[in-house]
């Protein structure tokens, strides 16, 4: 029974180990980015829940927290906008040592000062749990009377019973896997959502010089003459810019922000797209079937569109891949630079840009973390365009 040759290709990848194993880190990256902050220990917008008192903390840092009810209605969002954008917490944060309840307050030692020494804080047992005074008050008996948006009695709670509540439900312990950066923000939820902004930039600026490299190389290749002679010297003076030097100009002409790094990147990778396409056009076109759709009458967008790019994808894959790599660096670049993604938006680039300093104290891992996913990212996708470029050469056994 024979194959198909997408069937050959695949199982010549699988056998490329490097390439199946980059494989494998791009599509759990993938996972990840899609699922954004309902896997992450914070899921607030951009990952960034700024506990000032936690700056800098080692990886593997464990604190307790007590999670005070903000002062405003719950926040109501569907399933999908929470997963793209994220969702603020309905509670502030309060760090501390250690704790105590008296009557119908608590009493926190805050967090890094001594117990004996310390000027303790105080919350009311009512503000940590519920959001006054819309949903609640306590009567002269020392009783807590909550009521909902209309204003009817639900429940009554003594103050002992709500002093065990804000112990069971408000006082947590937290562990930062990877440690907290200069603003008390979690490292591994910043890192982890950095993959959705490294692989969103990859993926559009691919299918912008995909668009732009695809049209201009097929219309250089197949007609040639006038429009070749034309589409080459563009492409020479594009190639003699020098690439970051081109997207940061594209990118100061578009203004700073998320989606212009995308414009900006994919604009200025057009080039080997449309190389590669031409080249690739130049040698089909005077192929056999490409003279049978000219004698039955195709058109010539019809021949270039349904039968010749359809053959020379391989390539162009080839290329993607790599392409794909070269707009996450480049994207680091202007994000560290300042021209690209803008904080607190969690790019790698701009995490390397508030921590670089810090390369030379004792706190190297909050630039360490970002280079090293930047470096794997990219070191994943090069093993898989170069793993695709031997899986589609037919030569190969």
């Amino acid at each position: 029974m024979n194959k198909s040759p997408s069937y050959y290709a695949w199982q010549r990848l699988k056998k490329n180990k490097p390439a199946f194993w980059g494989l494998i880190y791009v599509c759990l990256c993938t996972l990840i980015a899609l699922a954004g902050p309902l896997i992450l220990p914070d899921h607030s917008p951009d990952s960034n829940q700024q506990i000032l008192e936690l700056e800098t903390r080692k990886p593997g840092f464990k604190v307790q927290l007590l999670k005070v009810r903000k002062n405003s209605p719950p926040i109501d969002q569907s399933f999908f906008k929470t997963i793209f954008s994220g969702k603020e917490s309905d509670y502030t944060f309060r760090p501390f040592n250690s704790y105590e309840i008296k009557g119908d307050s608590i009493f926190l030692v805050p967090f890094g000062e001594e117990k004996v020494k310390a000027e303790k804080e105080a919350y009311s047992l009512e503000d940590v749990a519920y959001a006054l005074p819309a949903q609640g008050k306590i009567t002269q008996k020392n009783e807590l009377i909550c009521f909902d948006d209309i204003s009817e009695v639900h429940h009554e709670i003594s103050t002992a019973d709500l002093a065990k509540q804000v112990v069971k439900d408000n006082i947590i312990s937290r562990t930062y896997w990877l440690g907290t950066d200069r603003y008390g923000r979690d490292m591994l939820s910043r890192l982890l959502l950095g993959t959705r902004i490294s692989l969103s930039v990859g993926l559009i600026s691919v299918l912008i010089s995909l668009i732009v490299g695809i049209f201009l190389g097929a219309l250089a290749g197949f007609f040639r003459g006038w429009p070749d002679t034309i589409i080459q010297w563009f492409i020479n003076v594009v190639w003699s810019v020098p690439t970051l030097l081109l997207v940061m100009a594209v990118s100061l002409m578009l203004g700073r922000g998320f989606w212009q790094v995308f414009v900006a990147v994919g604009l200025t990778m057009w080039v080997e797209v449309a190389r590669v396409v031409r080249g690739q056009i130049l040698s089909a076109r005077e192929l056999e079937y490409v003279q049978a759709g000219r004698a039955l009458g195709f058109k010539n967008f019809r021949l270039i569109f349904r039968h010749i790019l359809p053959n020379i994808l391989g390539p162009v894959m080839v290329i993607s891949a790599s392409n794909f790599a070269s707009a996450i660096v480049l994207e680091s670049g202007l994000s560290f630079l300042g021209v690209g993604v803008q904080p607190p938006s969690p790019s790698w680039g701009v995490m390397l840009n508030d921590h670089f300093g810090y390369i030379v104290m004792d706190a190297a891992y909050l630039a360490i973390l970002p280079g090293l996913a930047i470096m794997f990212m990219v070191l994943a996708f090069n093993m898989l365009g170069n793993g695709l470029r031997d899986a589609l050469d037919v030569r190969m056994k």
